[in-house]
């Protein structure tokens, strides 16, 4: 929907540090302006961002994706309201703007029923009240390939809203340089080179950090010598762009993968083709002997070819239309809807290639042709013209062999890579967990309110059916972490050691997280205020800070070296807590009544599964918050899978593909021996006449069959070994040359060759003799 997809990008900010280049896609909105004022090479440019916000009032408040934009943000797209209109530049105006929203056509339907008088009604979103005044047009979802926004609010109003709450010690939300929390978007005007607008924008850039040193002079900024300050513009989408994420990198290797399938696909048709024309070969030579041109006869065959292709790229588009929901509800759930019939790009590439398909599977046949010999042909009787050997078709059926390992190894390495997570020790069972956090949404209350509202909200968890356990929370693994000084005696600086992470915790919180206690006590209920400070830590930070000595009983002061001891009452596992990879694992765990924190939420371990549990939680605890604040509700597990996203994903796709691959090298294979069997007929009369034996003749078959798949075993392993390499940036603690995938997908295709050998070589022990003599 891009008006000029290839003028428009994304800005991205760069420089370096200690030697290695950092982009960021985001940008601070005083940075943004900066841009737009001091650069010339664009058209239009536009700020955006995308957040979870509540949308609704009480029970009836979801989180949903919001997008905060500029005004200029739709005037990049062709696509004009459903109903009413977009808001407007002197509606998006600091400090304040103004609180109008436009509705996304999904929003529109499922919750107003798509009722035209809609405009002008209040929709609540986050604190604010806004009124509608548009409907965005139906399949359009903006910049973001996640989940879509269900609404779009202006800019300015959205940072004048956070802004509140932020502390930016006298400085304004729209002229700070501490809060890079949004990504800027630019059209190159016609003529302005690539290069040109990126020297443009660094120029720009430079000059905006000159302006934000005389704003607020920075302590230690590096010498911008040093740091090499640059800009340039990129993809549009992010995923492509230099900060490429792991799915989108996995989503590349998939559309490779894809193209083999076709390959195979097409070599196996090819095959099939090429064996009809052989079989036709009297009828070719016959039809030239009458005239018919080769021209003519080329594109006879070409036809034939062309329409197969034309019916297997319509099944494919049938497929995905209605298959690929089921494949993004498992995989995906979160990602927009993609359009696949409507879609004229997606109708254009299926078109290309099942033009270049059709064209490849009736090459074979059309050359065939070309090397007709009319004379030779026509004499032939059917008996004399009965074996036709074709390199061509050993080629292509070693291809399909070839290309199948090559699918079926990465498929093992995902698989042994997402098994390797699944058996990693997480230091805690996210099944059957759910977070619940709060959104005040406005809502102020003082210290002893705030304790009070979490203790109502616990003892109100504890009472619904099938919850177990139910703890405080201030921080979560993969999603949120605390992190603060500490000072043990002996030790002259801990920084040295590592980060050290921390959370507030209440006593329930080892059971509920199914985290293992190995030594000493949890956080119990007489580590109240007023009484000598608990702690526990993992078993790594107490390796760490007292490799020779009992972790237990051990002083740490938490904050500053002034305050009074934490003692250390219990070891607890290790927990995995920031990456799933390079975790130390330094975490230790305080009492929440004697670390006064606010903020977070609640952990809740149920009897049902975390997903099952979401509602009837968030509908129980959602009585007790005051005002519009609300509680939104997440499996643990949700958040987990987020981080494992990317190996569920290539495993899941890689397997599909790669037994679609075995399947049709099978067929293949299956084919040309059949095939062979059927014209070599009169040669298994004479052998059996000679006094073969059946062994003799199904072990000529199998022995075919296995030649062939072995010396597409061989090829396939020699080509997964090259492109290794480029995989295992991708895996999870796993070999891209590991010998046991090797070994079991050569095995596995050694053993499809067996049995779609075995029905040509029993169809080949049962040749009568007689009968096969008799054939002419």
């Amino acid at each position: 929907l891009l008006k000029d997809a290839g003028r428009t990008h994304r800005v991205y900010l760069a420089e370096t540090y200690r030697g290695k280049v950092f982009n960021s896609g985001s940008t601070q909105y005083a940075r943004y302006l900066d841009l737009t004022n001091t650069t010339h090479s664009f058209d239009r440019t536009a700020e955006f961002s995308a957040r979870s916000i509540a949308i609704g009032l009480g029970t009836d408040a979801r989180e949903m994706q919001v997008g905060a934009v500029s005004a200029s943000f739709f005037g990049f797209f062709d696509a004009p309201p459903a109903v009413g209109r977009y808001f407007t530049s002197a509606e998006d105006t600091f400090p304040q703007g103004a609180a109008v929203a436009v509705l996304s056509y999904g929003m529109w339907q499922t919750r107003y029923g798509g009722r035209p008088d809609v405009l002008g009604q209040n929709i609540q979103i986050g604190a604010t009240l806004y009124t509608i005044i548009g409907v965005s047009p139906r399949g359009f979802v903006g910049l973001w390939s996640g989940e879509p926004p269900a609404a779009y609010i202006p800019i300015a109003t959205y940072g004048a809203e956070i802004g509140k709450s932020l502390g930016l010690r006298g400085e304004q939300w729209w002229s700070t340089y501490h809060w890079r929390w949004a990504s800027m978007m630019a059209e190159r005007r016609p003529g302005v080179t690539i290069a040109a607008a990126n020297a443009d924008l660094t120029a720009a850039y430079i000059k905006s950090l000159g302006g934000e040193d005389a704003a607020s002079p920075p302590r230690d900024r590096t010498p911008l010598s040093l740091t090499k300050p640059h800009g340039f513009v990129a993809s549009i989408l992010s995923e492509r762009g230099p900060n490429e994420s792991s799915e989108a990198k996995v989503a590349t290797w998939l559309a490779g993968v894809a193209l083999i399938v076709l390959l195979i696909a097409c070599a196996n048709v090819a095959n099939l083709l090429l064996a009809r024309a052989l079989q036709r070969k009297r009828e070719i030579a016959i039809r030239l002997a009458l005239g018919v041109s080769r021209f003519r006869l080329a594109s006879q065959l070409l036809c034939e070819s062309l329409l197969l292709a034309l019916l297997g790229g319509t099944a494919g588009l049938l497929i995905a239309q209605f298959g690929g929901a089921v494949l993004r509800a498992a995989l995906l759930p979160k990602t927009a809807q993609a359009a696949v019939i409507t879609d004229p790009r997606t109708l254009v590439i299926v078109g290309a290639a099942t033009l270049v398909a059709g064209l490849l599977t009736g090459l074979a046949p059309v050359f065939q042709t070309r090397r007709a010999d009319l004379t030779g042909d026509l004499k032939a009787g059917a008996r004399e013209g009965a074996i036709h050997r074709s390199r061509t078709r050993v080629v292509l059926l070693v291809l399909q062999g070839a290309l199948s390992v090559v699918l079926l190894v990465g498929a093992g390495l995902f698989v042994r890579s997402l098994g390797h997570i699944h058996n990693l020790p997480l230091g805690f069972d996210p099944d059957s967990v759910s977070v619940v956090n709060l959104q005040m949404r406005g809502v102020k209350l003082d210290s002893a309110g705030e304790v009070a509202l979490r203790r109502r909200l616990m003892t109100e968890a504890r009472t619904i059916p099938g919850v177990t356990h139910v703890s405080r929370q201030v921080t979560m693994p993969f999603w949120s972490s605390w992190n603060q000084d500490i000072h043990v005696a002996g030790i002259d600086s801990t920084e040295r050691l590592g980060s050290f992470y921390l959370n507030a915790v209440t006593p329930d919180y080892f059971a509920t997280m199914g985290t293992r206690l190995l030594r000493g006590r949890g956080v119990a209920d007489q580590d109240i205020a007023g009484a000598p400070r608990a702690m526990v830590v993992s078993e790594a930070m107490s390796k760490v800070l007292w490799p020779s000595q009992e972790a237990l009983g051990q002083c740490v002061r938490v904050g500053d070296d002034t305050v009074p001891c934490t003692y250390v009452v219990g070891v607890a596992e290790n927990v995995k807590s920031q990456d799933l990879d390079q975790d130390p694992g330094y975490f230790y765990y305080v009492s929440s009544d004697q670390f006064a924190t606010g903020g977070g939420g609640l952990f809740v371990r149920t009897a049902m599964s975390g997903e099952a549990a979401r509602d009837v939680i968030r509908k129980r605890l959602q009585t007790l918050m005051p005002g519009p604040s609300y509680v939104n509700v997440t499996p643990l597990s949700e958040v987990f899978g987020n981080e494992t996203r990317s190996w569920r994903l290539g495993a899941s796709m890689f397997t599909v593909f790669g037994l679609l691959a075995l399947v049709l090298a099978a067929i293949g294979l299956y084919s040309v021996i059949a095939y062979n069997v059927a014209q070599r007929t009169h040669e298994m009369g004479v052998r059996v006449a000679l006094g073969a034996e059946v062994r003799d003749l199904v072990r000529l078959v199998l022995r075919e069959g296995l030649l062939l798949a072995a010396v597409g075993v061989v090829f396939g392993g020699i080509a997964a070994l090259v492109v290794s390499r480029w995989v295992k940036p991708l895996l999870f603690d796993e070999s891209p040359r590991d010998p046991v995938v090797f070994v079991g997908v050569a095995a596995t295709l050694l053993a499809v060759a067996t049995l779609a050998s075995l029905l040509p070589a029993r169809r080949a022990s049962r040749v009568d003799p007689m009968q096969a003599l008799r054939t002419e």
